[in-house]
């Protein structure tokens, strides 16, 4: 009986350092994207999604009707890196990941700024998947707004 309990407590215990683990490389995935953004670095924007990546914005139109705009990670790194007014940053408020296996979802509230001017806010809903070169971002759909910021 004390080896079952034994053993269940290191597998209990090694799962939990692998979650925590896989929790860091996913953060760590995401600040490259931001810090990619800031620096105006498209390379380091490109190397954190995977080659069949989405990126998608769900917003209100001003007559109040809900569309979906998709973008081309190509266009997204290419803007990121053409040379534009001001620093891009995106802070994250607050990240909620969840795990299973191979397939992971971050849920981050964020705030967007160009230099200290608030631009807007909203939620990114990121989906990864675990690679041999570590997580990488498959979709991006967020929301923006300039209200309700909390």
């Amino acid at each position: 009986m004390k080896n079952f309990l034994l053993l269940f407590i290191i597998i209990l215990f090694s799962n939990n350092i692998k979650a925590q683990n896989d929790t860091l490389s996913i953060n760590q995935t995401i600040t490259q994207l931001f810090d990619g953004m800031r620096t105006s670095d498209s390379n380091l924007v490109k190397s954190v999604f995977y080659k069949d990546a989405t990126l998608q914005t769900v917003f209100t139109t001003k007559t109040g009707e809900t569309k979906l705009h998709e973008e081309q990670i190509s266009e997204f790194a290419k803007a990121v890196g053409t040379p534009h007014d001001g620093v891009w940053n995106e802070k994250i408020i607050k990240i909620h990941i969840q795990i299973d296996g191979a397939l992971a979802h971050a849920w981050t509230n964020y705030e967007f700024f160009v230099d200290d001017k608030f631009i807007h806010c909203g939620v990114n809903s990121f989906q990864l998947m675990k690679t041999n070169n570590g997580w990488k971002i498959i979709s991006i759909v967020d929301t923006r707004r300039t209200t309700n910021c909390n």
